[in-house]
């Protein structure tokens, strides 16, 4: 039996531009992320600054646009001025994150030096865990000021020229180092954030947002955070992993509909913020950690006896399925792109990462770094507000959900749509009308990713074992596109116009 759904596109039902920072990635200094994923000196691709020119040449290919560093739960103990100066000088410490060792080796002004090299922008993350407002500003001086103050000098050469901004990270989370209740946390992020515009005027500041949907004070925590620093903030975070618990798969292909929700209730709240205060402003969603997460596999694991550096932690294998999801959840950002104007998938090498390194040895593609290369590349123009006419399916965590998702982007010539089936055994034929497109629709590329075995994973030995394949079962008809999608499926369908 096949699903039959429909699309309605109309040029004129504009969501909001694509915005290039919705392809974000997130480095942090965790488990073999940086030492032995970004750098590794005595790798053979290694260039002189120490980091790997094949992992470099991946994360081009993918198409990240932004980078979100050094942390998460590990910039809540972090010194950064312990990763300036000379090398051999700079100390060991321990990281509490993490349980284990951070050398120091990569510090602020190589990674800096190395998002150039791979053309990404950089958010910077701020410690508000132990530290506050001064280490905040020196950090800024340090990127930021010109020539003429005492950190400027130890930076040498030009400003790094940062302009977006964490106000710490997860504050909400019991586990983080420094946790405080939202109104301590909403009062240091408005004194650090009046800080840093003082210093400089037009930065771009992000305050912590919940840790996920599932937290007991979600709501609340932004109510409180955005009323005590409405005035000087821009964005408010948004963190979401998603996993099949207990076999569940149904309502894992649906996890979309929980970022949609997430989207929605962040917004509203923020809104609310805004009538109470009776402010025009409107405060946008950095959505600055999500992924697929084999979260219940790591959380009842016991802590390490040992101090190690860069021990492999959560070095998540991701199969056709994950990747899939994440198509689905990319479909989402976009769909929020009003609000959602930066997002970054957690995180970029081997830690629940897109990309997988060995130490001495290869890097390659996991199943999930083709979805967010396909997007990045074809995601152009502007959002559709696409209307979707689907059957559903029954979910044990979301109730019924659409068996169809999908959005759309459009610039003129060019018409893109993503779409994810997310029935488990039945194929959907996709129908839709781009009579309102000016000109005669003809297919410039359709690409598949799916497999009959939804469990295949890429590895070191066999790295090319799930990759997109065109799409070969899409027509063109006049104006009418028709589009067959296998059971478990995600597809991006670029036409010209």
């Amino acid at each position: 039996m096949t699903v039959r759904a429909s699309l309605h596109l109309d040029p004129a039902r504009v969501v909001a531009p694509v915005s290039r920072r919705t392809f974000g990635s997130f480095v942090e200094h965790m488990g073999r992320c940086v030492y032995g994923g970004l750098y590794e000196p005595s790798h053979p691709s290694a260039g002189t600054d120490g980091f790997r020119e094949d992992v470099l040449s991946l994360v081009r290919e993918m198409g990240v646009s932004l980078v979100r560093y050094p942390g998460g739960n590990f910039v809540s103990g972090y010194r950064w001025e312990d990763g300036i100066g000379p090398v051999e000088s700079r100390p060991v410490r321990r990281d509490l994150a993490w349980h284990s060792l951070e050398t120091n080796e990569v510090g602020i002004g190589e990674f800096m030096r190395w998002a150039d090299k791979a053309g990404v922008e950089v958010m910077y993350a701020l410690n508000l865990g132990t530290r506050g407002v001064q280490e905040a500003l020196d950090v800024h001086e340090y990127l930021n000021q010109p020539e003429g103050t005492h950190l400027a000098g130890l930076r040498g050469g030009k400003p790094y020229g940062v302009k977006l901004f964490c106000l710490g990270n997860e504050m909400d989370g019991p586990w983080q180092i420094g946790h405080k209740t939202a109104h301590e946390y909403g009062r240091l992020a408005a004194e650090t954030a009046r800080a840093l515009r003082a210093a400089e005027p037009g930065l771009e500041l992000v305050a912590c947002g919940s840790s996920g949907s599932t937290m007991p004070t979600f709501g609340a925590w932004e109510s409180e955070v955005l009323s005590l620093a409405w005035d000087s903030v821009d964005y408010i975070s948004a963190h979401a992993y998603y996993e099949p618990l207990d076999g569940d798969l149904a309502s894992f292909l649906a996890s979309a509909v929980d970022m949609d929700h997430f989207v929605t209730s962040v917004t509203a709240t923020a809104d609310s913020v805004a009538a109470r205060l009776k402010s025009k402003k409107r405060i946008n969603i950095s959505f600055d950690e999500w992924n697929v997460w084999y979260l219940s596999r790591h959380q009842n694991a016991p802590t390490p006896t040992a101090w190690e550096i860069a021990p492999r932690v959560i070095e998540d294998t991701y199969n056709v399925t994950d990747a899939v999801v994440v198509g689905s959840l990319l479909i989402s950002l976009l769909r929020h792109s009003d609000r959602v104007t930066a997002a970054c998938q957690a995180q970029l090498v081997n830690v629940i990462a897109p990309i997988r390194a060995e130490s001495s040895g290869p890097a390659w593609r996991q199943t999930t770094f083709h979805p967010f290369a396909l997007t990045s590349r074809l995601a152009t123009g502007e959002v559709l507000d696409v209307k979707i006419t689907s059957p559903t399916y029954a979910t044990t965590r979301y109730g019924d959900v659409p068996v169809l998702d999908a959005v759309a982007t459009h610039e003129p010539g060019s018409l893109t749509v993503f779409a994810v089936n997310r029935s488990q055994d039945e194929p959907a034929e996709v129908t839709f009308s781009v009579g309102a497109f000016a000109g005669p629709a003809g297919l410039a590329e359709a690409w598949l990713l799916t497999d009959t075995d939804l469990t295949a994973t890429n590895t070191q030995d066999n790295p090319d074992r799930v990759v997109p394949q065109p799409l070969e079962a899409v027509s063109v008809d006049g104006d009418t596109v028709r589009v067959t999608l296998p059971p478990v499926s995600w597809a991006a369908i670029r036409l010209t116009t």
